[in-house]
């Protein structure tokens, strides 16, 4: 899916969404998908990656809600937008949801990219800052290859990646991680930066 694709596989679901859901759906998406349509990347990516559901209490404080499972008007939305448009059942799915558990980097909501897709579906997408943190963390994690060169196109400055570094190693605090990580920036050319970490 490229940038034009998901903007109408989104849409589609919003669509699906106004025959499903009782109520507005606010969800938190990270990843290619968001890159993609926000200009950052352009590269094909196999599905859409969503972080948590986004409420709001009566004083109308933002809360974040680990979107694992998805609901079931999501999920069914989800599928027949899958059916319609010839997508993998997982299409949209909750794989980096578990960086709630461990913390997400602090202001992130206000650094969101916010989109509606019809009357039943909000989006934020995950801003430049912090798609800087979970592709350096995915790229430490899983080696070289697409979220290396998403990182690499997001052009993190030093403070940036510091921060990024810093962070992700609260998600994974093993020795093995920190390594890999320490690894990964002196390939980049931030050896003073894996010194300080």
């Amino acid at each position: 899916m490229l940038r034009e694709e998901i903007q109408s596989i989104l849409s589609a679901l919003g669509e699906q969404l106004e025959g499903l859901a009782p109520e507005l759906i606010e969800i938190l998406v990270c990843g290619g998908s968001a890159l993609n349509l926000l200009g950052f990347i352009r590269r094909a990516t196999k599905d859409v990656d969503v972080i948590a559901y986004v409420h709001r209490n009566k004083e109308g404080k933002v809360l974040l809600i680990k979107a694992e499972p998805l609901g079931p008007e999501l999920k069914e939305a989800s599928r027949r937008v899958a059916r319609d448009f010839n997508l993998p059942e997982n299409w949209l799915n909750t794989g980096p949801a578990s960086a709630v558990d461990f913390g997400l980097p602090e202001g992130l909501m206000e650094r969101v990219v916010t989109r509606s897709f019809g009357k039943k579906l909000v989006i934020h997408f995950l801003g430049r800052y912090d798609q800087i943190h979970f592709k350096l963390y995915a790229a430490a994690d899983q080696g070289a290859g697409k979220h290396l060169d998403d990182l690499l196109a997001l052009q993190p400055t030093v403070e940036e990646l510091e921060k990024a570094a810093r962070w992700s190693m609260t998600h994974d605090v093993s020795e093995g991680y920190k390594q890999s990580l320490q690894k990964l920036l002196i390939h980049l050319g931030y050896e003073d930066v894996a010194q300080r970490i």
